[in-house]
């Protein structure tokens, strides 16, 4: 499994807490000097099954000042998914990928059934 965190986000410490907790491994990756690129965005994103939207980290401040609340409604999905790879910050964290599933944000219930 692969986990997209933000070193300094208490959500992400938590999901991190919470998966050793779980005795599950995960290959930790810092979205912000690494982040994801289209191809693996596309693909998370086919797995998922969630809209596109779920995707953005609607509360980040690279967000706000791209006024992507007014602006996402007008973009095509491949422009979507080009902003997203352009900047890691964009991307709703943590963001857990399996084999099985893949899941932004950190929620216990959903993360318990991904292997």
């Amino acid at each position: 499994m692969l986990l997209l965190i933000y070193p300094k986000c208490s959500t992400c410490k938590r999901a991190c807490s919470w998966l050793s907790g779980q005795g599950r491994e995960v290959e930790i990756r810092d979205i912000k000097e690494n982040n994801p690129s289209e191809e693996e965005l596309r693909r998370w994103h086919a797995m998922s099954g969630l809209p596109l939207k779920r995707f953005f980290n609607t509360s980040g401040k690279t967000y706000r000042e791209l006024d992507l609340k007014n602006r996402l409604p007008e973009m095509s999905e491949d422009e979507q998914f080009a902003l997203l790879a352009s900047d890691g910050m964009l991307v709703k964290r943590p963001l857990l990928v399996g084999e099985t599933g893949v899941c932004p944000g950190f929620k216990e219930d959903i993360w318990a059934n991904l292997k």
